[in-house]
This record gives structure tokens, sequence and C-alpha cells, in this order.
């Protein structure tokens, strides 16, 4: 026993909230967290692991239950009640999965868990362990909630610009989208405030971001509420190349179409593909779509559109007899990284997720935003406003994006002056995102630190 638990510096168990958004990250981070002599187990939820097949050379994965072991999230009657099993569930089989492993020959030391879960706080401090809460979003949106779980910004928005330290003027469709559209989807708002409940007794509060990206709001959330930043945390490959065997995340809830994307893609000249994919959540309505289709159209470039089964038949069957497959490529699913790294690709048409955006900021690829919901609204923002990688399409009064607008935001974006300039600024980040995890960086410093925290506090 004694040799074993010295064959690792401390033992992480990391809970994601159960959604590719938040697992894809921390699983990375895990795998960083190994690299540096810890060791790490992903506790993913039992229908995860049941539907799934997670891998990893380095990261074990263990489950916990929402509650909804047969069929996930989909099984639950409303958000409301997902998310209320989801604490009572996880709390319990938490608990249980703790105690296994403190009777074991590897003991947990820390307990990493998703800040969309304050609950695990609880369970991790009744075991008297140290916990980490992990920030999947990026700080100004952080920042934001932040404000608005202490009062500190007035909902509804009634006084424009919102002036927030460390942050640019914000006009109303520049918030979250719960705050944009209040009263929208209360459940998930409360869950986004929530983050910040207890926050105070976390021993970490990691985010996934890099500090010279967001510096400004860094510096001044940190005043208030003490943070470590630690991203990008996409696979080693594409940035600092020091993790081994790190190429992908190793866990997706979707099937990709990997070697057709990359094929198609070797096909095509330097810089002449737009991507276009709106994550796994997105659900356009079909005129969105025909307008999408009809705008790629009228730019004339090549592209990969990522479709989900449930949004193909929303596009024209006009515009796919039109489009040959040299010019465009349909796909389910596809392996993000690997396509955004292709030089092939010169522009993102992207929902703006954040791990999209910052997936883009770290391989250096211009985009072209369309903001749905939640943190999209704000990322689009700063993308377009503060790092000035990309440009967001205008809503008509229908909430529509029109044609016109596709089409002349990815010539934009594709060939114009402004779009150099966009270039130029990608690579700039794609430079800093780098350097922040490579060695001696702000990202790799922190997560230094932090493990030789873990390490002497046995």
């Amino acid at each position: 026993m004694e040799k074993e638990k010295r064959s690792y510096g401390a033992h992480v168990l990391a809970l994601p909230y159960p959604s590719q958004g938040h697992i894809n990250p921390m699983l990375h981070f895990c795998k960083r967290l190994v690299s540096k002599g810890l060791k790490a187990t992903l506790a993913i939820t039992t229908f995860i692991s049941n539907t799934m097949d997670p891998k990893s050379d380095s990261v074990q994965f263990d489950t916990v239950s929402d509650g909804y072991d047969e069929g996930g999230f989909m099984q639950a009657e409303s958000i409301q009640a997902y998310l209320e099993r989801l604490e009572v569930s996880g709390s319990q089989t938490l608990a249980e999965l703790i105690k296994r492993y403190q009777s074991s020959d590897h003991p947990i030391d820390c307990v990493v868990y998703d800040a969309f879960s304050p609950w695990a706080l609880k369970v991790t401090k009744q075991f008297g362990l140290p916990g980490a809460t992990f920030f999947t979003q990026p700080c100004c949106v952080n920042y934001i909630y932040y404000y608005a779980y202490h009062g500190f910004l007035k909902l509804p928005v009634s006084s424009l610009p919102v002036s927030i330290p460390g942050m640019p003027l914000l006009e109303l469709p520049d918030m979250p989208s719960f705050i944009y559209v209040h009263g929208s989807y209360p459940a998930y708002f409360e869950l986004v405030l929530n983050q910040f409940l207890d926050v105070e007794k976390a021993d970490y509060v990691l985010v996934n971001t890099f500090y010279k990206l967001e510096d400004k709001v860094v510096d001044t959330m940190s005043k208030v509420s003490p943070l470590i930043t630690i991203g990008p945390t996409i696979p080693s490959f594409y940035l600092d190349k020091r993790v081994e065997n790190d190429y992908e995340y190793g866990l997706n809830l979707f099937h990709s179409d990997g070697s057709n994307c990359t094929h198609w893609l070797s096909t095509k000249p330097k810089g002449s593909v737009v991507y276009i994919s709106f994550g796994s959540m997105a659900n356009l309505v079909q005129e969105q779509m025909e307008e999408i289709a009809w705008g790629l159209k009228g730019s004339n470039y090549n592209f990969l559109w990522v479709v989900r089964d449930s949004e193909g038949e929303k596009i024209p069957e006009k515009f796919i007899d039109e489009t040959t497959s040299e010019k465009g490529l349909f796909v389910k699913w596809s392996p993000q990284l690997e396509v955004l790294s292709s030089e092939a690709v010169g522009c993102f048409f992207s929902h703006c997720g954040w791990n999209s955006a910052i997936e883009a900021l770290s391989l250096g690829v211009p985009m072209v935003v369309m903001p749905q919901w939640t943190d999209q609204t704000t990322n689009a923002k700063f993308v377009q406003d503060v790092w000035k990688v990309g440009v967001r399409v205008r809503v008509d009064e229908k909430g529509i994006v029109g044609r016109e607008e596709i089409e002349g935001h990815v010539r934009e974006v594709m060939e114009g002056e402004r779009g150099k300039e966009m270039k130029k600024n990608a690579m700039k980040w794609r430079d800093l995102a780098k350097e922040a995890v490579s060695e001696g960086g702000t990202s790799d410093l922190n997560i230094n630190e932090f493990v030789s925290k873990l390490i002497n506090s046995k």
C-alpha cells in the first residue's frame, strides 16, 4: 500500500456537470493533472457511462447517479425536476463513492466539482476534504452572474449601458440570455447564479480561461472572489504538446464522421472552407436553417456543415440537390479540433458556446458568430469587440438572421480587409493560449501551485 501511495502525488476526484460541454474541459484538466504526477478519477453519470465508451490512457472513470440512470436528462419531465433529482441522487452517490475510495488503497485527496453542482462541496466537506470549484464558462460571464447573484445588477435591467468593473460597457443583447430575456428558463438561471452558492467555502476556484485573454476582468473579479485561471482546457496536442497521447478529449456523446471530414478538407485550398457548427444543444427553426443555407450559397465558398439528425429536415431540398460533394459536406457531427486546425478552414460560423469559442481562439480561426442563448451572447460581444476575432450577425424583427446578413459577414471574414485583421488577431490569441499552458505560462504556474498544495497538504 505504501509503495502504491508513493506512486502518485495526490488523488483528485472530478465531478463534471453531465453534459458534453462540461465533461470535456473537466476531463482534459484531469489529464493535465495526471501529467504533473497526480492520480485523477472522473465521475460521470451512470447513464453516460452505460451509453458511451469513455477512453483515456491516464484518467480512470467511475460513476455517480443523476437519478435517471435509464435515460439521463431526456428521461426527466422538466429541467427543474432533473436538477432537483441530480442534487439528491448526486449527493448520495458522491458520498458513497468517496467513502469507497477512502477505505481503499487510493483515498481521495481533493474533489474538483463543476460550479453547476455546488451541492458537491457540502458532501466533500463532510469527509474533511478540500474542494475546488470548476467554472467552465469565461470569467466575463461568471462576473456578470456574480453581480446578479449578489444583487449588484438589478433585474430586469432598466439602466443601459451596464457598467461592470474590468469589462466594456454592455448593452442588453451583450448580457447572458437569462438576463437579456428576463424570465426565460428560470431553472437554468437559478443554476448559473447558484454557482456562487458557498463559493467562498471552496478551497480553490478554477476557471477555464487564460489570464491574458481576460486580464482586466480576472484582476477585478479576483479582488472580490479569488480565482485561478487554468485554461484553455483543450488537448495538449493543439497547444504545448507536453501531455503524452493527448490528441482528443476522449469522451463524445455524439458519433463523429472523423475520417470523412479530414479527407474532404485535405482536398481543399488553404483558407477556402467555411466550417459551420452550432453545438450539441442548438435547435434552430426551419426558416433560420433555410436562411443559413442560401446565405452560404450566395457566398460561394466551400463549406463543412454539422447538421444533427434533428435538424436535417430543415435544410431546403433544393439547396442540397444543388450542392455538389466538392462544394459542400454535411456531417452529423465532427472532430471539431481536427477541423479547426485544418489549413483549409478560413472561418468558423458558430453559436459561440465557450468550448467552441476558446477552441477557435486557441487555433487561430476567425469567426462569424450567431449566439442563441445562455453565455453565448456575452461570448459574442467579446469575440467581436474585445478580442476582435470575429463578427456577430444581426437578427431581424422576427428574430431571424437573413441570408444577405450571413453572406455579407462570411465574405467579410473570408476575404475583406477587416477579415485580415481578425485573422491576425486570432493568430495572436493562438500564440498566447499556447504560452499560457506551456512551461512557465500563467495557467501552467497556477496548475503547478494547485498540485503542489494538494501534495503538501496530505
